[in-house]
């Protein structure tokens, strides 16, 4: 729930004409680094990888290292497909000692007979940003990552990690903050180790849960961030017997889990969600006729964009939910735009970002980032206008609801093209991805609920 810093973010310098291109085995043994795992993720952003010695870095670098794309996940591959070619991005290179001494993270675009594939995450994300390349604009995201520490009972159920986390308002709860000065530390460490810039550590506002803190980058630099930062939270919180989960919504009665994107559109050095002068329609809020229109898109196509921020059947116990045991749900029901005002979907804390905030922990970075540039891309080319903000706890009338189950922003999905085309520009890859989750609703429908159990056994 921390708001998102806003600091310069310094640009790598381009590589100087007719110099030499340093390999990956060279930027890896400079690094003290063993092994490289090589990783991608799959549409739902589960991460694979496979684990290369420095000694076969050449062979990583040259595409020699394939994977059965079907075996991977949901990749838009059937078993008699051919290879994933893991082609590593260098620009990615994590080292990753505090997991194990001689490791790093290196992300790779899956490529098949020599071309990025279109199904893959990172590959649509830069698909997406080079078509707003190609507009003369560049995005910059911040990622806020939240997340519960959980243990696993002998009966199956969940419960706080930190037995004595259990205040029914623990947001901000600084004893709580110090019973988890272990493992909070590390991960802060962790990220300021590798020049991430973590500048805030919080216990978030449900028993067990917290959110640790960024600086924002270019927006590919913050998908590969946040994929890194759940593995490091995982195995981290795993070697001291816990559980991190970004599941949305592990517990009924608590605030759901939620991964909230600050997104600004750049031309170079320049902001251009800033309004010239005072001028910003009479509306307050400081933006310029560019930066409304990119919000009119994001709110013109929420209902199919929940796809992407709200992938999965839990999604929607969190934003279903009417309260928690905090009082609040910390997330918004319709698409709604207004100042800072955190019942929103978008939140403008100040004129150079918006906070999109009907995303949850289950997003995939790369396709909620993706699709939310293409969304307001679209408003932009269409010169959409929001209308007047929202006031503080308020929605227009016309606002759309969002989705009330995963079913429904499936149908929404396939009923907006814009949004079905936004996934490497191909329908097709929407409509895999639609048909998938679809799948996976009805899987759920299926299985009989203690609920449906005690509801009806003897109601008749």
């Amino acid at each position: 729930m921390t708001s998102v810093a806003t600091p310069e973010v310094p640009t790598e310098a381009p590589l100087a004409e007719g110099a030499a291109r340093i390999s990956l085995a060279d930027i890896a043994k400079a690094h003290d680094v063993r092994f490289l795992l090589a990783t991608f993720v799959d549409m739902t952003g589960k991460p694979c990888a496979k684990l290369v010695p420095v000694e076969a870095a050449d062979e990583l670098e040259n595409g020699a290292m394939g994977f059965a794309g079907y075996a991977a996940g949901l990749m838009g591959q059937k078993p008699q497909d051919p290879d994933l070619i893991a082609i590593p991005d260098p620009a990615s290179f994590t080292p990753v000692p505090f997991i194990k001494e001689g490791l790093a993270i290196i992300h790779c675009d899956p490529h098949v007979d020599g071309k990025p594939w279109p199904y893959a995450p990172r590959v649509i994300l830069k698909n997406t940003l080079a078509r707003l390349a190609g507009q003369g604009m560049q995005a910059k995201v911040g990622a806020e990552v939240e997340y519960f520490l959980v243990k696993k009972n002998d009966d199956g159920t969940l419960s706080t990690a930190d037995d004595k986390d259990d205040s029914p308002r623990p947001c901000y709860d600084a004893r709580g903050v110090t019973r988890m000065y272990d493992h909070l530390t590390s991960i802060s460490g962790a990220m300021n180790s590798l020049g991430w810039g973590n500048y805030a550590n919080d216990h978030e506002d449900a028993a067990g849960q917290f959110e640790q803190n960024f600086n924002y980058a270019d927006a590919l630099t913050t998908a590969d961030r946040v994929v890194s930062l759940r593995y490091i939270l995982n195995i981290l919180a795993g070697q001291r017997g816990m559980t991190a989960t970004f599941m949305p919504k592990p517990f009924t009665d608590r605030t759901g889990t939620g991964l909230h994107f600050h997104l600004s559109l750049w031309q170079g050095a320049t902001a251009l969600f800033p309004a010239e002068g005072t001028d910003d329609d009479g509306r307050g809020l400081g933006l310029s006729g560019l930066a409304y229109s990119f919000i009119a898109g994001i709110l013109d196509h929420a209902p199919a964009l929940q796809a992407f921020l709200a992938p999965t059947v839990n999604s929607y116990k969190r934003t279903g939910a009417t309260t928690s045991s905090s009082g609040a749900t910390w997330s918004p029901r319709k698409a709604s735009f207004g100042g800072n005002d955190r019942t929103h979907m978008i939140r403008v804390p100040d004129n150079k970002r918006i906070e999109l905030r009907s995303g949850d922990g289950s997003a995939n970075p790369y396709l909620a980032i993706a699709t939310a540039i293409a969304a307001g891309l679209d408003g932009v080319e269409k010169s959409l206008d929001p209308g007047m903000p929202s006031g503080p706890g308020e929605s227009r009338p016309a606002a759309h609801s969002l989705p009330a189950t995963l079913l429904h922003t499936v149908e929404a999905l396939r009923k907006d093209p814009v949004i079905l085309a936004s996934l490497s520009g191909d329908p097709a890859i929407g409509s895999y991805y639609a048909d998938a989750k679809e799948e996976e609703f009805l899987t759920w429908h299926n299985q009989v609920s203690d609920w449906e159990i005690r509801t009806y056994l003897t109601s008749i």
